[in-house]
Formats: structure tokens, C-alpha cells, sequence
């Protein structure tokens, strides 16, 4: 299996003869693009040339003749996202609808970018209803096309193999209308720095050399230019003048260059004496080795497990599966194997990796799980945690059925999982949101004590706002952010909605056993809610209950599955709400209780 793709942040510094300008160009935040980007001909990679185009400034790329804007570029990353420029490409005729979308689909092939695996999996996800709103074909048949099959939209998108999810979310009476607004958001592609010319360009900078290329060539190889070489060209224009004052000059050079020399020489020994892992490169990269948990060997966790016995599992999910295991001074820790199935999911089971110890190495809370080592090893990741003994709030509410929650147990780990997320969005510099709160990722230990856990995909909120392919559980994915692509701390909010629906109703998230407008439990809850009829959904279990408080935390559970995320309350809120709840909260139930027959 090859290695996963490291991420570079490259700076190059270019000589010009020309003059440059000193204005910005969004969305760089720097003067000169960071690499591979390149406004100057023959500089940079030839796939990656932009133009500045006023007013107001902004990048522009041309791939495969389509004409695009760079609407969101990270440094950490190997991702763009792309806008269709109006200027430059073949629109519609006068007689078709969309302003986005071309007369033929959009194709990355032969190219460094291909569309990510998101983007597709949200064309894929979009379906026409039972009577879609159809162009004219005769006029538009492309946009007749994409009607009945929008991933026609990027070709490479069409060409993948359809993912295994349910469509009737998708399903969308406007198809053009939607993905006219879709594409405005931008089409997200990744570049693969595995090819030829990053490796070349490696080998050059390590030289001292400057990456660039020869654009009077057709095929546009590369060049590697030699500054040293460069500055003895100019030398050579000038006067033969202080003789004296040169030959220092060369002096101190050869003792800089056997200083560097020696230093690379230096690291390269010592590179060849440790085996770098590129998942410790980059931890080290973000955060001290002092500020990180204890490493383990793979040999340590395989023993910890009985060679990874099945009959020590303990969760299996879409990310991992998770292992009881007994380390130093027998103590018990839950140990989590990262799949790795093919090279697509192990890129992002590096990432998550990184991102789960990153995140949970800098918080402390006592209803988050803690994380107590990692091994990052060619046969697999890692992540050892401490053992919470008592499954999952899944396990409590739909799994046993023999036995139930009281009421006041309810409202407390309700209360105790809106603390976690309040410390995430409010204590926390820069707030994290956590992006996968659902009941299976909600730990219950022997006390009935909650630890929030699975952080892999959660991401930093700096300054606010994060632009990224909507990812999560369904039934507790936030709709407004599955149709922006805007991530913000409400759509924790939404998720933690659904998981009071659940403790107030003790139904599943999500239940294909339901009517397919109601097989979601936040639609069928919402709507019984409007209609009145609360006392259709309330766990019947809870008929001895004050309804009182019920109906309280049912009303919070509505105001934060809200559409509009401003019409969500904030974490803040939502705590202050359930310590009200629970001051009201009558009854001395605080343990579970057999259910009656």
C-alpha cells in the first residue's frame, strides 16, 4: 500500500528581471503565491499558473480550457475550491437556464486535479424527484442529461462508483436550479504531489536550487535553476572592482556552503538512523513531542489484544474498530484500529488519526474521553484510550431494552454532553467543533457518567467559519451545512438536538422501519411537535413522569434542529435550559430502572 500524501507548506524565492506587483491576490494572502503557484511565466508548476484579474482581485486558473476562480485555497492542504469564471467559458445557449453550468461536462482529466471524493459523493447523493422540472431537450440537451443524472456535471465524478447511501434526501424536484446554486460554492478538487515533477522539484530545492520550468517547450519540462550560479552571471556584468573585498567574500561563501554541508549531512545520518513515519513527521510538525501522548509499538498493542482476538472487540464503526486491551500495571484501555482498506481511505485515516490526537492531546474535560497513547506503524493506526466500561448511550436506549433510563438519569447526561460541547465551542482557542455528536459516540461508564469521544473528524473554527465537504452521521447531519458547505458550532448544536430527541423519545435517529417522510427521527419529531401532538412521540416508558419537564427539553430539542442555524440556540443556552430542567425535575430515579412488562 503506498504511503499517504505528506502535506508541504514550500516557499520559493524567485528572481525577476521584471517588475512584480506588490498587490494581493485572493484568495493568497501574500504577494507572491506560495507553491506551486506561480503568476510568473516559467516559475512554479505549469498546471498551477494564475492570473490576478481586476476589479476586485482574484486568482483565476485555466484547467483543460475551463476558466476558473479560486474561491478557497488552504496552505495545509493538497484541495482547492473552484468557481466556473463567467469570463471565458462557453455558456448555455440563450434558450437554456443555468449561468453555472456548461454546454458540456466540466473534465479534470490529464490534469494534476481530480474533483474529491465529497464533492462526487454529494452529486452522487442528488437524485431528480418523480417529476423533475425538465428543460428544453431539443435546445439543452446536456442540461437534459444532468437532469436525470446530475455527477454528469464533472466527468470524473460520473466515471466513479456510485457510494452505498440512501437517495431519498437527495431527491430534488429543481435539479438545474440546485445545482446552479451548488456550483456556486465551488467545485472542491485535490492535486496528488506524487508525481514526477514534485519529486524532481524535492530534489532541486534540496540542492539550493529554484523549481521552474521551460515554457517555450510544448511539453513544458522542468528546470531546475541554479541561484548561485545565477548570482555569478550578475557578478560578471559588473566592473571587476574591489578585488580585495570579493575574494572575502568567496571566502565566507565556501565556509557557508561547508557549514550547510555538514548540517545536511548531519540530519541526513540521522534520518537514515530513525525510520520517520509520515504521520510523526507531521504531529511533530504541529505540536511538540512534549505536548503529545505516549507512543506505543505495535508490537506492545497486538500483545495488549491477544493479537487483536475477535472476541475482544468491543465497537466496530465506519472509522475503526475498537479493542479491549490491558497495558502497564494491567490497567484496561480501549485500543481503536484505524481501517485501512484501499489507498483512497488511508489517506483519510492518516488524517483522522492526526487530526483525533492533535485535538484531544489539548483538551481536559471530564465528560470528553481521554486519549492515553498512539502508534503509527506501516501495519496500522492506532489510538489508545481509557476504557469506559458501560457501552454507548445507543446501548442504553435502543440495544437494552430491558431496562430504562429514569427521567432525571436523562436530563442529566443530557446536561453532562452539553457541558463537553460548551467547553469545545467556549474554552477552547480557536473553538472546536466536533462535527460527529451522536449517541453512539456518547460513552456511558459504570457511575452513568458520559465521555464525549470520536473527535476524527472534528476541525478547528478559525475565524469562525470553516469551508469543507459536509461529513457525519446521518440523521445528525445539519442540513444547512450539508447544502453550504459552511461548518460553524450550530451544527454541533443540530447534532445535539437529535440526541435529546432521542433521550425524550427513545427512538433511533434514524429507523428505515418508518414511513419514509419520518425515517428521520428530527423530520418525524419536528412535525408531530408543530401538530401538537408531542404526547405521539414521548417515550412511553416516561407516562409517570412530570410532563412538564418533558415538554421542556422537547421545546429545547426543536429550537436546536431549527433549519436556520440562527434560530438554533448557542451551547451556552442550551446548558442554562437543562439546568433549569433539571432543577424542575421531580422524582428520585437517578439510576436505572427495570422496565415493566
Amino acid at each position: 500500500m503506498p504511503p499517504p500524501l505528506l502535506l508541504h507548506r514550500v516557499t520559493l524565492l524567485i528572481f525577476f528581471t521584471t517588475t512584480v506587483s506588490c498587490h494581493l491576490c485572493p484568495p493568497f494572502n501574500t504577494t507572491q503565491p506560495p507553491f506551486p503557484f506561480s503568476t510568473a511565466p516559467g516559475s512554479g508548476h505549469p498546471s498551477f499558473q494564475i492570473k490576478c484579474s481586476p476589479p476586485p482581485l482574484f486568482a483565476t486558473i485555466t484547467i483543460n480550457k475551463h476558466h476558473f476562480s479560486l474561491i478557497h485555497y488552504d496552505p495545509t492542504t493538497t484541495s482547492l475550491s473552484l468557481s466556473l469564471s463567467t469570463t471565458g467559458n462557453t455558456s448555455a445557449t440563450e434558450n437554456c437556464r443555468t449561468t453555472t453550468i456548461l454546454t458540456n461536462p466540466i473534465d479534470f482529466s490529464n490534469s494534476p486535479f481530480k474533483p474529491t471524493d465529497s464533492f462526487c459523493s454529494r452529486l452522487f447523493y442528488l437524485t431528480p424527484c418523480h417529476q423533475p422540472i425538465l428543460p428544453n431537450c431539443s435546445h439543452c440537451p446536456f442540461e437534459c442529461k444532468i437532469t436525470k443524472n446530475p455527477t454528469k456535471v464533472v466527468h470524473s465524478c460520473a466515471s466513479m462508483h456510485p457510494p452505498e447511501i440512501s437517495k431519498e434526501e437527495g431527491c430534488q424536484e429543481d435539479i438545474l436550479g440546485f445545482l446552479d446554486s451548488f456550483l456556486k460554492f465551488g467545485i472542491e478538487v485535490e492535486w496528488d504531489e506524487k508525481d514526477s515533477y514534485f519529486s524532481n522539484c524535492e530534489s532541486c530545492k534540496s540542492n539550493n536550487g529554484v523549481c521552474g520550468f521551460n515554457k517555450t517547450d510544448p511539453k513544458k519540462p522542468f528546470l531546475c535553476f541554479d541561484m548561485l550560479k545565477s548570482e555569478e552571471s550578475l557578478k560578471k556584468t559588473q566592473p571587476k572592482l574591489h578585488i580585495a573585498m570579493m575574494s572575502l567574500s568567496i571566502i565566507f561563501l565556501c565556509i557557508f556552503i561547508f557549514i550547510l554541508i555538514s548540517m545536511y549531512i548531519s540530519k541526513k545520518r540521522k534520518k537514515l538512523s530513525l525510520v520517520e513515519d509520515p504521520a510523526v513527521v507531521y504531529l511533530h510538525r504541529h505540536r511538540s513531542a512534549s505536548l503529545l501522548p505516549p507512543v506505543y509499538t505495535y508490537e506492545e498493542l497486538e500483545i495488549a489484544t491477544n493479537n487483536f482476538d475477535p472476541t475482544r472487540k468491543i465497537g466496530d464503526g465506519g472509522f475503526g474498530s475498537v479493542y479491549k486491551g490491558q497495558l502497564k500495571e494491567n490497567k484496561t484501555y480501549a485500543i481503536k484500529y484505524l481501517h485501512k482498506q484501499n489507498p483512497t481511505s488511508n489517506s483519510f485515516s492518516t488524517k483522522s488519526f492526526c487530526n483525533e490526537i492533535l485535538i484531544l492531546s489539548s483538551l481536559n474535560h471530564p465528560n470528553l474521553v481521554k486519549l492515553h497513547g498512539y502508534c503509527s506503524d506501516p501495519r496500522g493506526l492506532l489510538l489508545v484510550y481509557e476504557y469506559v466500561p458501560n457501552g454507548t448511550l445507543t446501548d442504553h436506549l435502543h440495544v437494552n431494552k430491558k431496562t430504562c433510563l429514569s427521567w432525571q438519569l436523562r436530563v442529566d447526561i443530557a446536561l453532562q454532553i452539553a457541558t463537553a460541547i460548551e467547553y469545545l465551542h467556549y474554552s477552547v482557542v480557536p473553538p472546536i467543533v466536533h462535527r460527529d455528536i451522536t449517541s453512539n459516540n456518547i460513552f456511558v461508564d459504570k457511575d452513568m457518567v458520559v465521555r464525549v469521544g470520536d473527535f476524527g473528524l472534528s476541525r478547528l473554527l478559525d475565524p469562525g467559519c470553516v469551508w469543507t465537504g459536509p461529513q457525519g452521521t446521518p440523521g445528525y447531519l445539519d442540513p444547512e451545512y450539508y447544502r453550504s458547505f459552511r461548518l460553524t458550532e450550530k451544527s454541533d448544536i443540530y447534532s445535539f438536538g437529535v440526541v435529546l430527541l432521542e433521550l425524550v423519545t427513545g427512538m433511533r435517529a434514524v429507523d428505515g422501519r418508518r414511513d419514509k417522510r419520518e425515517m428521520a427521527l428530527a423530520d418525524m419529531a419536528v412535525a408531530r411537535i408543530q401538530m401538537g401532538c408531542l404526547v405521539d412521540v414521548i417515550d412511553p416508558r416516561l407516562a409517570a413522569v412530570d410532563g412538564g419537564g418533558v415538554a421542556a427539553m422537547a421545546e429545547l430539542s426543536f429550537r436546536c434542529v431549527a433549519a436556520d442555524k440562527d434560530d438554533r440556540p448557542d451551547a451556552r443556552e442550551v446548558v442554562a435550559e437543562l439546568r433549569r430542567i433539571k432543577g424542575r425535575t421531580r422524582g428520585s430515579g437517578a439510576s436505572i430502572e427495570p422496565m415493566l412488562d
